[in-house]
């Protein structure tokens, strides 16, 4: 018994959610009004105690284990979960495996070089006649000397090994000042000054621990313009975001994060009083950074600067339908990237751009009032898009109207919300002065188009229409497993054509564990009793185990009418649903990896040689499904 397990057994998970839920017993389950939103009337939450699991059958539409619950209510992570609860449950946490403690050690020992090197590059900045110069541009741009030593800014000299000079006279060796990222290396091993002649600005993560720097040019003519630490075991850009350290209790306490684009503006809006600013240092926005925010707030606001929200960017990011914004390395505005990351987190994403073209740090300086506005006044991501396009266009010209109804439109229908899509379209109408109607068709145009063009854009949609029965008003992993148990309901026989893919595709076949709810578990396993007995029609037989297991009711709202016409193409519905399938068990997969991964860390050291050998097995077959799976999805299907 692994410890996750191990802690399940001695806990209780009623007792658990009782702390903080009014359970009422229902047969051998218990039900209760909802932690985790607004909701007097119908008791729609369910614990299940043999299974120890929970689930929001209203608004929420969640639900998961014990740990689930507790990370949810308390906003941790898996981590500080798993450390709670062992500490309930009398399981001992045991010590650091030797590999990973040596590499934490590591870690310490980097993070100490890069806090002197912030004191390094402070004196080369304020007590060296090279340092004026960047002590005169942070002058020019508004910065007060204060505000510079509260961020540690600095200066690198224009010099090819000062920084190393100094850490060798330190006693460091020259590896760990590369391996810090102080340092770039040629082919033939010769070691130099990464940041040469640019203002410093450490780069701490959240918990103000130092990661690495970025560097700004000082002379027009160097390049590149800005310059970052590169990838270390402690620098990731695409998980760090500058300010965050500052800026927590800020967006906490005012429940709004704004990402604004570079250091400097960040700075400087903090400077000026406005603390809940960070930014994700002139890169895409990532979902992880987008994540982490998650944990103070769901309210973002996009300060975009001019250069990065103008009518051209604007419109090449609309030709780029991403899942996530880390795929790209140039700050391009994708508002469909955006509406995904919005859906998903279930966060309220606005943008907000500059006037006059002027960044935010400039905007903040000239009024402080002014940016507070802006801020306030944010607009929704397709309220931006539509104004940007409308912005200098001829809408008198039918094609022009056309034009951007046709870009407009995708964007509208990766709204989950169909409230939200029906009055959008009303705005884009009024915008454009046509009819409502003809923007109906064509939307119903554009999706048939994009279903021809990529099945997995059309499982997405699918996923939209189920989560349009009023549970969960976004592409989640519970709407995809109730979109592929009302399937198999309605086409139980189908079982053994999805299994002869999976098996072509060297995958095991659909079981329970593909399923995070009990209930869909359940409902698997009634589909495959149906499919394998001989007594009675599957169908009927069906019928009569959902109803003994209590789930007939929940059956019912898994195959609506939206199921019924979906039929009119059986070919593509099948796709919709291997292709759904394969997400799931991605997302799984995924998320097993890291849970063992963590685990591996923390526990590996304490287990018997056989059992560490079946750790190591397990998680090297998951890695192994997880690249058949990404193959898997990046090609066309092929269905016998």
């Amino acid at each position: 018994m692994n410890t996750i397990d191990e802690i399940k057994s001695r806990l209780d998970i009623v007792d658990i959610v009782s702390e903080s839920v009014k359970l009422k017993r229902s047969g051998k389950n218990y039900t209760g009004f909802c932690p985790f939103h607004a909701n007097t009337h119908t008791p729609a939450f369910v614990v299940f105690p043999d299974s120890g699991t929970w689930r929001c059958f209203g608004e929420c539409n969640e639900g998961g284990d014990i740990f689930r619950f507790v990370m949810k209510k308390e906003g941790w992570d898996f981590k500080e979960a798993l450390q709670n609860l062992a500490e309930r449950a009398g399981v001992k946490l045991e010590p650091l495996t030797p590999q990973r403690e040596k590499e934490n050690e590591r870690d310490v020992q980097l993070r100490k070089l890069l806090e002197e090197a912030v004191v390094f590059y402070r004196h080369q900045l304020t007590q060296t006649a090279e340092g004026g110069e960047a002590m005169a541009f942070l002058a020019k741009r508004g910065i007060k000397p204060e505000t510079a030593e509260a961020w540690g800014l600095g200066y690198a000299p224009n010099a090819w090994d000062a920084t190393l000079n100094y850490f060798l006279k330190k006693g460091y060796p020259q590896k760990d000042v590369l391996d810090a990222g102080l340092l770039s290396e040629k082919d033939d091993g010769h070691a130099y000054d990464r940041f040469r002649h640019r203002l410093m600005f450490p780069i701490r993560d959240a918990g103000g621990n130092m990661a690495g720097f970025g560097g700004r040019i000082l002379d027009p003519n160097d390049v590149p313009k800005f310059m970052n630490s590169p990838q270390t075991s402690l620098f990731d850009k695409s998980s760090l975001l500058y300010g965050l350290d500052k800026a927590r209790k800020a967006i906490r306490s005012e429940n709004q994060a704004v990402i604004v684009e570079g250091y400097l503006d960040v700075i400087v809006v903090h400077q000026e009083g406005f603390q809940n600013v960070v930014s994700p240092m002139g890169t895409a926005l990532t979902e992880v950074q987008m994540r982490q925010l998650k944990r103070y707030t769901r309210r973002f606001v996009l300060a975009l600067d001019p250069d990065a929200a103008g009518v051209k960017a604007t419109l090449r990011g609309l030709e780029v339908a991403r899942e996530a914004l880390d795929h790209s390395t140039d700050l391009v505005f994708d508002a469909r990237g955006l509406l995904h990351n919005e859906a998903r987190l279930q966060a309220d994403l606005r943008v907000s751009s500059m006037p006059d073209d002027l960044d935010p740090d400039e905007i903040v300086l000239r009024n402080p009032e002014e940016w507070k506005n802006l801020i306030a006044t944010a607009k929704p991501i397709i309220t931006h898009v539509l104004d940007t396009l409308i912005a200098g266009a001829d809408i008198n010209d039918p094609k022009t109207k056309s034009d951007i109804a046709g870009r407009i439109l995708p964007l509208i229908n990766d709204v989950p919300n169909p409230v939200e899509r029906d009055a959008y379209r009303q705005q884009v109408a009024r915008a454009l002065q046509v009819d409502e109607q003809a923007l109906l068709m064509l939307s119903g145009q554009n999706r048939r188009s994009r279903r021809q063009r990529d099945a997995r854009t059309a499982t997405e949609n699918t996923i939209k229409s189920v989560a349009g029965f009023g549970l969960n008003q976004s592409i989640n992993v519970h709407a995809m497993e109730q979109l592929v148990i009302a399937y198999l309901v309605k086409n139980p026989d189908q079982i053994y054509r999805i299994n002869r893919f999976m098996q072509n595709q060297k995958l095991e076949r659909l079981n329970l564990e593909d399923f995070q709810s009990s209930e869909h578990q359940q409902m698997l396993d009634a589909i495959y009793q149906a499919v394998k007995q001989n007594e009675q029609d599957p169908d009927s037989f069906l019928q009569e185990a959902l109803a003994e297991g209590n789930l007939a009711d929940l059956f019912s709202n898994t195959s609506g009418d939206q199921a019924e016409e979906k039929k009119v193409d059986e070919k593509r519905e099948l796709e919709d649903i291997l292709y759904t399938i394969m997400r799931m068990r991605q997302n799984s997969v995924n998320t097993r990896i890291q849970d063992y991964r963590f685990l591996q860390d923390n526990q590996e050291s304490t287990l018997e040689v056989d059992e560490q050998r079946a750790f190591q097995a397990n998680l090297m077959k998951l890695i192994r499904m997880r690249g058949i799976l990404d193959k898997a999805l990046a090609a066309p299907l092929q269905i016998d």
